[in-house]
């Protein structure tokens, strides 16, 4: 990948050395003369490397060498120095610096005190991604559930990590499908890699394909500086792209054209750009009726959906409702130093039966919440939000959900099975007991567990 280096330099003709010796081995490298124009440009824009004079007016290189590991200790510091200065050039490796050299020098040894400086660069920014991802990943745990649908979704991710394939994730909002896009990344053999998450709603469609592709200076009001995109930022790793479905049809040409090239160039430029990333994508809309409706491109949906891992709603997986909440009860309960063993059974009882409009999302929201207003050792029913605690106006809650234009027998159906998945819930998966609560007999009500597909333990 191409590295972008600062060259700052009173002396004009040195400037222009080291600009034509260095774009000769491909760096992209931009000359100023004043060194506060250069802490200005620091700030707008991404660098690999800054190569700065020591004995210049205004700011010497010792200021900018200050400046520089205060603001932006990831970007290595290369000094020049005349003969004569080389304490300074001392002190400032001292200081942080990365190297110092003499002037005039030897192209052979400025070539190669700036190859090792920008490839520690790039191992930086590497690793500071990586370790920003796993500290993120390690601070959540894996998916969790005990579930058949659960069960198959960790069986299928095993399967396809390994793996180069482009995996579509659909499924409602909150159901947890960035943890799975995580669970393929960290299995995967790019482990080693960054994992990069963008949400595509995120912005709005004037900066979308600059965030995602990066830009080059000058290519759009306020570009002041070259920027690179997520797909830079994701090379040897993994992209993960959320909301896919909401990408205009310009940048779904845009995208394509990556996946079949693996290639692209930054807003405003024209030099091709090749990386290596396996994309990952999520959507909450039904991309092949997306499809059929004209809103997305065929070509790009078979593309993504190489392999599809479908995250079920939690109103599906009730049996997972008690290992979730207490999971973001030791959660929330070490965030707020607070000693809380788990729940009332009129509190669990009330968590397992509701809907889950909001899924798994909605859950750790309704449990934090819990955890802070809680004031005894077990979070009780009147520690829950009123959406929980009223029958009716659970019902209503779900009832508002709906279309006015529905299907009523598919509907009835499901809300059939809802009422049975809380039934076992307040039964503790008790069959007998949870027959007795609906009025059925136990035959007929293993019967609609079959047809529902429903867990009865």
């Amino acid at each position: 990948m191409l590295a972008h280096i600062l060259i700052i330099d009173d002396e004009k003709n040195y400037l222009l050395l080291l600009e034509t010796l260095l774009s000769e081995d491909g760096y992209t490298i931009t000359s100023l003369q004043d060194p506060e124009l250069a802490l200005d440009y620091l700030a707008e824009t991404e660098l690999d490397l800054v190569i700065t004079d020591m004995k210049m007016p205004k700011l010497n290189g010792q200021d900018v060498l200050e400046h520089i590991k205060k603001h932006q200790p990831h970007i290595p510091v290369l000094i020049m120095t005349a003969y004569g200065s080389i304490d300074g050039a001392v002190q400032a490796m001292r200081c942080g610096a990365f190297d110092y050299i003499s002037k005039p020098f030897s192209n052979d040894e400025l070539k190669l005190s700036v190859d090792k400086a920008v490839r520690m660069s790039k191992a930086r920014q590497q690793n500071r991604i990586l370790r920003q991802s796993l500290e993120e990943y390690n601070g959540q745990n894996r998916i969790i559930g005990r579930s058949s649908a659960v069960r198959q979704i960790l069986d299928m991710v095993n399967k396809v990590a390994p793996s180069s394939s482009n995996v579509l994730i659909s499924g409602e909002s909150g159901t947890g499908k960035e943890l799975i896009a995580k669970s393929l990344h960290y299995n995967s053999n790019r482990k080693d890699g960054p994992f990069i998450s963008f949400n595509c709603m995120a912005f709005n469609p004037g900066v979308l394909e600059s965030e995602l592709f990066g830009h080059e200076k000058g290519s759009f009001t306020g570009a002041s500086g070259k920027k690179r995109g997520r797909f830079e930022t994701a090379d040897k790793g993994t992209l993960f792209l959320d909301e896919i479905g909401e990408l205009s049809p310009e940048l779904q040409v845009k995208l394509l054209r990556v996946l079949q090239e693996r290639s692209f160039e930054r807003v405003g430029g024209t030099t091709p750009i090749q990386v290596d990333i396996r994309l990952l994508a999520a959507t909450n809309k039904n991309l092949q009726s997306e499809v059929e409706q004209g809103n997305f491109r065929e070509d790009l949906f078979y593309r993504l959906n190489v392999v599809n891992i479908h995250m079920p709603p939690l109103r599906e997986r009730g049996e997972d409702i008690p290992l979730l909440a207490f999971h973001f009860l030791n959660k929330f309960s070490a965030q707020n130093q607070k000693e809380i063993k788990g729940f009332t059974q009129e509190a669990m009882q009330a968590l397992s039966a509701y809907n889950w409009p909001g899924n798994v999302r909605q859950l750790e929201n309704i449990v934090e919440r819990s955890v802070v207003l809680c004031q005894d050792n077990l979070v009780g029913y009147d520690d829950l939000p009123a959406e929980l605690k009223e029958e009716t106006a659970q019902f209503k809650s779900a009832a508002d959900l709906l279309p006015t234009e529905i299907d009523l027998g598919d509907t009835l159906e499901k809300i059939e099975a809802a009422l049975i998945r809380r039934a076992l819930a307040r039964c503790n998966f008790v069959q007998v007991k949870a027959a007795e609560m609906l009025g059925l007999s136990k035959s007929l009500l293993q019967y609609k567990l079959k047809k529902y597909n429903i867990s009865g333990k």
